[in-house]
């Protein structure tokens, strides 16, 4: 073996799933977490579609740009196909719902309604014949309930509009990433850049039939929450989602949406000004052993 060879076999090991799995759980479990309240500053300042296209297209546009300059394959025409489908219900109809919805519904609130993501992939994943075993059920029910208490503990803000486009926006992200586990897809990487770029279409179809224009003045808050949606929330955290579909089941790639929840309850008390009450603690702790559980239950 060769001095090169040497080398790089440090950096093999640590690209393995053993060490990536971990990792991009961190990702999206934290990350994610953080990006609700981000949203919220951000819908504060943009139009919430021409902001999630604004995102996904700079954040798509420099991993693909990378990912060529590393010599990784673009997508075939069909892959092309797969990842628009796939970009427009993750992307386009389930972050698209979620900006929307943050206009008239709180933070918390809103990563309390995307935690039925977990419930509806498992349902989704059953129709594939891939059904949750004893032990993930057992951590999907667990974590729900977690998500109940969650939910009566907090301070509840919302609309009926707001409240429909959080339920559209789970189960559109359920059934697309149940579905695209089951087509021709790129390289996870490369999968993730093209779905960001698909998705503007969606979502700058949904920013001109709704009227939305960029600010004349762009507040400094709302522009550094999206920035930080950009690098946190689509470059890392996004990617290490992609990642995780196409290497674990899929109750444990949803399980953030149990994780997120608490994440954003901690974010909003830190940074955004907001209080926890006894309930938001018990109900962190439950959605924390129901997560353990489906983590346990995974296979490798």
């Amino acid at each position: 073996m060769n001095d090169t060879a040497l080398a790089a076999a440090p950096v093999r090991a640590l690209l393995t799933p053993r060490v990536l799995v971990p990792l991009a759980l961190f990702g999206i479990y934290v990350l994610w977490g953080s990006t609700y309240l981000a949203i919220r500053i951000a819908v504060a300042g943009y139009p919430p579609f021409l902001m999630a296209a604004v995102r996904f297209a700079i954040a798509g546009a420099l991993m693909l740009a990378l990912l060529s300059w590393r010599g990784l394959a673009l997508p075939t025409r069909r892959q092309w196909f797969n990842c628009f489908v796939t970009g427009t219900l993750l992307l386009g109809f389930g972050n698209g719902m979620v900006c929307y919805a943050e206009q008239s519904v709180a933070s918390g609130i809103a990563a309390v309604a995307v935690a039925s993501v977990a419930l509806f992939m498992a349902i989704f994943a059953g129709l594939y014949g891939q059904w949750p075993n004893r032990l993930e059920w057992i951590g999907l029910l667990v974590g729900f309930a977690g998500v109940v208490v969650l939910n009566f503990g907090g301070e509840l803000r919302g609309s009926p509009l707001g409240a429909a486009a959080l339920v559209f926006a789970a189960v559109a992200w359920a059934f697309g990433s149940v579905w695209s586990k089951h087509q021709d897809m790129p390289h996870p990487a490369m999968s993730a850049a093209a779905q960001m770029l698909c998705a503007c279409v969606p979502l700058g179809a949904f920013a001109l039939i709704a009227g939305e224009h960029a600010p004349l003045s762009p507040d400094l808050h709302a522009t550094l929450a999206v920035a930080y949606l950009i690098v946190a929330g689509s470059l890392l955290g996004f990617s290490a989602y992609i990642y995780l579909l196409h290497h674990t089941r899929p109750a444990l790639a949803s399980s953030y949406a149990y994780v997120n929840p608490p994440v954003a309850v901690l974010v909003g008390v830190l940074l955004g000004g907001e209080s926890a009450t006894s309930l938001d603690i018990i109900g962190m702790i439950v959605i924390l052993i129901g997560v353990a559980a489906i983590t346990l239950a995974k296979t490798k």
